[in-house]
């Protein structure tokens, strides 16, 4: 699994190795194709191998210090835990149909198994990753999930969303501070001064965005805000103009926001308190990446969802990067020398491959 090592360092630092991701299109639009004809035909069925051979291909693909990831996930293990979940919400959905007023106790069992799948799914997922021939692992607890899912987003809520970043520190802290490599833990130490200013950053693109979009709408209508709404740009109203750019301005905050909380969750990582990860996305490059991608994707009826793909994992592969602490060998060698305590026994029969 060697490749030859790519050593990028970061602006302003010496000592940071980036990632790369040695895929192209061409390779990649082979294994969809088949993929997407294979989950039409089976309807559905195969999306299980399909997000088997998908995930192989980029793991397989994303290069760091010269060697690159590995899936070892089967096909028959996600489709046996999209079976159980599947089979949970259909058998609850007849049990309210049938007896509408299980429903007060239902929803709540809904609500309550969310942060175990979740947990479950983090689980999974890193457990079928290795590096090196090291597994990964999580450890986290029901009781992490349920506060970093459940009360997260409750006091988001309460709070109109003021406590939004209390609350994503909480889920970064419950994934990150759970992760393992063999046995060395991953370790955050997150600030909410980071995330408020992720927060306040987005918050004012949209509202200049809102800006801009009323000023061009008043502009081409020429006289109030009912014509503006009413006028027509051929044969669209100003009105579902602005509903586009509204989505639009929506999408820029929220991609701003999103490579703003990569760059401070990632920057805030360390690997057995030794070996320290780094991101520098850009915001706005990665704004336009995920927006053309999404537009390249529609205008070709999705032909161009391979290339997509690849060209974001490229870059954010290549804006991430670690410090290690020594020697890379010799560090290897000494978290296999300690064990792996992943058994092959749980990879059977666990299959719950929510995000990662």
């Amino acid at each position: 699994m060697a490749l030859a090592e790519n050593l990028r360092p970061f602006d302003g630092g010496q000592t940071f190795q980036r990632a790369s991701f040695t895929g192209n299109a061409k390779e990649y639009f082979g294994i969809w194709i088949v993929n997407v004809l294979l989950t039409i035909i089976t309807l559905g069925i195969y999306s299980a191998w399909a997000k088997v051979r998908r995930n192989r291909y980029f793991y397989g693909n994303t290069a760091l210090l010269g060697h690159t990831f590995e899936y070892h996930a089967k096909g028959k293990q996600i489709f046996i835990g999209r079976l159980i979940v599947f089979g949970f919400l259909i058998i609850s959905q007849i049990v309210t149909t049938v007896a509408p007023l299980a429903a007060l106790i239902v929803t709540p069992l809904l609500i309550l198994a969310f942060p175990w799948f979740l947990m479950r799914g983090l689980r999974f997922n890193a457990r079928v990753t290795s590096y090196r021939n090291v597994r990964f692992d999580f450890v986290g607890t029901y009781g992490g999930a349920f506060k970093a899912i459940f009360l997260g987003g409750l006091v988001t809520i309460v709070s109109v969303g003021i406590l939004a970043p209390v609350a994503a520190r909480w889920f970064y802290r419950y994934v990150f501070d759970n992760l393992r490599y063999g046995d060395r833990p991953f370790s955050t130490n997150l600030t909410l001064g980071g995330f408020y200013k992720a927060l306040g950053i987005a918050i004012a693109v949209a509202l200049i965005g809102l800006v801009v979009l009323a000023g061009l709408a008043f502009a081409i209508s020429g006289t109030s805000p009912e014509a503006a709404m009413s006028g027509s740009m051929g044969t669209v109203s100003v009105w579902h103009w602005a509903i586009i750019g509204f989505v639009l301005v929506y999408a820029i905050a929220g991609l701003f926001y999103r490579a703003m909380v990569c760059n401070i969750v990632w920057s805030a990582t360390m690997i057995d308190r030794r070996h320290s990860l780094l991101s520098d996305l850009g915001r706005r490059r990665y704004a336009w990446i995920a927006i053309s991608n999404v537009i390249v994707t529609f205008a070709t009826l999705g032909l161009m969802r391979p290339w997509a793909a690849v060209r974001l994992q490229r870059y954010l592969a290549e804006h991430t990067a670690i410090h290690v602490d020594g020697d890379i060998g010799v560090v290897i060698d000494q978290v296999r020398s300690s064990g792996n305590a992943i058994s092959a026994e749980y990879l059977d029969v666990d299959g719950f491959d929510f995000g990662f």
